[in-house]
């Protein structure tokens, strides 16, 4: 009988309380953030804000370096053939 008299309060302080206290927590904890400058996104340049863009053209920042041609043999005609059989 002990046990569930136990088990029931801890369930009702877990349940009810537990919620009340932790939102005061956080609560007290954003307004310390905001009031210290903290949860601020930087800002960040706007791709279209380049002096020289037109409507409608395309920006690229990044074009990958072309692979030399002279790297794949030519007698090169595939990967290796593996025959199997379907299963049904």
């Amino acid at each position: 009988m002990k046990f569930w008299l136990i088990f029931i309060l801890i369930f009702f302080a877990v349940r009810y309380l537990l919620p009340i206290v932790l939102r005061l927590a956080l609560s007290g904890f954003v307004r310390k953030q905001m009031r210290n400058g903290g949860f601020v996104v930087p800002p960040q340049a706007r791709p279209d804000s380049s002096p020289n863009a037109q409507p409608g053209e395309v920006r690229v920042d990044y074009v990958p370096p072309v692979a030399e041609q002279g790297k794949q043999p030519h007698d090169f005609k595939g990967g290796e053939y593996i025959d199997f059989e379907e299963v049904k």
